[in-house]
């Protein structure tokens, strides 16, 4: 198995060394980098290149270990005792098997994304180690032991909000998304929008990395958004000239549809300020 990357997704060389490691090493690759860098599509694209099952576990702050595995379902069966329900005999009626045991019954090894790990307790990580390691797990209501038919290609990703134990940390190949350059940005514009006239990109590119550049910004605007911008400047027919004046047709103090790129009133009124400053210094 080697991934090369995908039509619709622009992995830069570092990254496919990255993950055609982990696949030789049998390793999760434990990716880290800035939202929207895409973390959670490198997942979704390294499963449609290897023709294999995306599974996929959203982690949130109440996720737990357990669920992974599996939950027993004491209430139903209860409600189903004292209705009387034959199932009730049959305790594996009430197992609700979790992500990693789906992962563990497929015949062709899938691509497992446990997305955003660091959002979860502390002892999270920790709570995976030994199934992620020995790719097995022992379900005690049944007293039988779930093995992987094949070691699933496991992806998991952080946005670095908390610190990750060491014990997890040294059973995964680390790889950090570092934010594009201008050239590999313009590659992944491409994509998502082949037909972006050449001029609104270049000066689009321009305001944005210049944006990211602004000192005191709480919140830099991330690839997804630079994608979303440009598909609302394309649709409004923003010219090169609005961009370049930061002046909208509504005559906005700051950049034409700026709400695609700042999120939050604080950068909102940094921006404001700069622009203001700008007009002054005229």
């Amino acid at each position: 198995m080697q991934f090369t990357g995908t039509q619709n997704y622009i992995a830069s060389d570092d990254l496919k060394l990255a993950v055609n490691a982990a696949i030789t090493l049998q390793k999760p690759l434990l990716i880290k980098g800035e939202p929207g860098t895409g973390k959670t599509q490198l997942a979704q694209e390294l499963a449609a290149a290897l023709d294999t099952k995306l599974i996929q576990w959203h982690i949130k702050s109440t996720t737990k270990a357990q669920q992974g595995l599996y939950e027993y379902d004491a209430v139903s069966r209860l409600r189903d005792s004292q209705l009387g329900d034959e199932r009730v005999h049959d305790i594996s009626n009430y197992i609700v098997k979790g992500k990693l045991w789906e992962a563990f019954e497929q015949e062709k090894p899938p691509v497992l994304l446990i997305d955003e790990i660091d959002k979860a307790d502390i002892e999270f990580p920790n709570d995976l180690l030994q199934e992620l390691d020995k790719m097995e797990f022992y379900v005690y209501e049944t007293q039988q032991t779930v093995k992987a038919v094949q070691r699933p290609i496991v992806i998991i990703t952080s946005n670095n909000e908390k610190e990750l134990p060491d014990a997890f940390l040294r059973r995964c190949f680390f790889h950090y998304i570092r934010f594009p350059s201008k050239d590999e940005m313009q590659q992944i514009i491409e994509v998502h929008h082949p037909h972006v006239k050449q001029n609104l990109l270049t000066e689009a590119m321009e305001v944005f990395f210049e944006l990211r550049d602004v000192s005191g910004i709480k919140k830099k605007p991330s690839t997804s958004e630079l994608i979303d911008w440009l598909k609302l400047l394309m649709s409004d027919d923003i010219s090169k000239e609005q961009l370049l004046n930061k002046q909208s047709a509504k005559g906005s103090a700051v950049i034409p549809l700026f709400g695609a790129l700042l999120k939050n009133e604080q950068d909102v009124q940094l921006l404001e300020k700069l622009a203001f400053m700008s007009r002054r210094g005229r």
